[in-house]
């Protein structure tokens, strides 16, 4: 999405479009649906005999609720904006999501979703804030979606600011136990930080203040190892933590590059100079039919359709 976003070069003319291979994610991940257990969500797990099989996490649902809130964006397409609000109410519902807007980690089927692993992560609240300002956007500024953005900016994501305005991977960092993947969720919520500047701007203030924060912080920390630049894990220490990996490396780097975000134009849609070949139907065809029928609505009549049979969480960097 962020290549159709951005309106990076065309694949050559033989090969899927950008667009369509995030419709491709979106049709599969929407057939994966599960009404069977705890009344919808997506599992953390495809196959049965996967550990975590049993589980609906919040990255899953908040990765699928950002695509939809994506493509319904750019598309200007409403089957996609219904598939991002019935996720968003989905996860709103469960244990996940409390009404002080403590976003965890997950809930346990067999518990009919009731039992909640009961850590947070900046990556959960970081697709929630994006997917919001995305549907923000779709609806022309609904005050609903602006409180539900401006509940994330604050009950969801106070938690991981801590000291100075400054990130922090809070259920890990603290007690060093940072697993090898934990220490990159910060890059994503920085990513996802700047790109909410850009289609909801009136969070840019409370933004900005906190990337450029963690920004000097992690650049204090991006002078360790041999080299003088490995960088750490904890951007609230001004010297090296002695800490270093692909993870940190990546929250560095996109902690700083996000404070750039005013300085380059906004996402583009397919009516505001997009130009991605759109294919509703990707990921459908031939020995993958898909058998779901649209969600009960009005006549879709803008821009494309998603496709008579749709219906259809997306890769982290999205």
């Amino acid at each position: 999405m962020s290549a159709v976003e951005m309106n990076f070069p065309d694949p050559p003319s033989d090969k899927p479009s950008w667009l369509s291979l995030a419709q491709a994610v979106f049709n599969l991940q929407a057939l994966r649906w599960d009404t069977a257990h705890c009344g919808g969500g997506l599992r953390w797990q495809i196959f049965a005999f996967n550990k975590g099989y049993d589980y609906k996490d919040t990255l899953s649902n908040g990765g699928f609720f950002q695509l939809a809130a994506r493509l319904a964006r750019y598309t200007n397409n409403g089957t996609y904006a219904e598939w991002a609000v019935k996720s968003w109410d989905w996860m709103r519902q469960s244990a996940v999501f409390t009404d002080n807007y403590e976003i965890y980690d997950g809930v346990f089927i067999a518990d009919n979703c009731t039992k909640t692993l009961i850590y947070r992560w900046t990556c959960n609240v970081g697709t929630l804030l994006m997917g919001a300002a995305n549907m923000y956007n779709y609806t022309n500024g609904d005050p609903e979606w602006k409180q539900r953005i401006e509940l994330l900016l604050t009950k969801g994501l106070d938690i991981f600011f801590p000291t100075r305005d400054i990130m922090a991977e809070v259920a890990c960092e603290p007690i060093q136990s940072c697993s090898y993947d934990q220490p990159s969720f910060k890059a994503h919520l920085s990513r996802w930080m700047a790109a909410t500047v850009q289609v909801a701007p009136f969070t840019e203030a409370a933004i900005m203040k906190r990337l450029k924060a963690s920004a000097i912080g992690a650049a204090g920390q991006c002078s360790g190892g041999d080299n003088g630049r490995t960088c750490g894990r904890d951007w609230a220490e001004t010297t090296w933590d002695g800490t270093a990996g692909v993870g940190e490396q990546m929250s560095a780097l996109s902690v700083i590059q996000a404070t750039l975000v005013q300085k380059v134009k906004p996402p583009v849609t397919a009516d505001t100079g997009g130009t991605n070949k759109s294919d509703p139907i990707a990921g459908t065809k031939g020995d993958n039919p898909n058998p779901l029928e649209p969600l009960p609505t009005p006549k879709i009549t803008s821009g494309d359709r998603v496709g008579a049979a749709i219906m259809t969480p997306l890769a982290l960097s999205g």
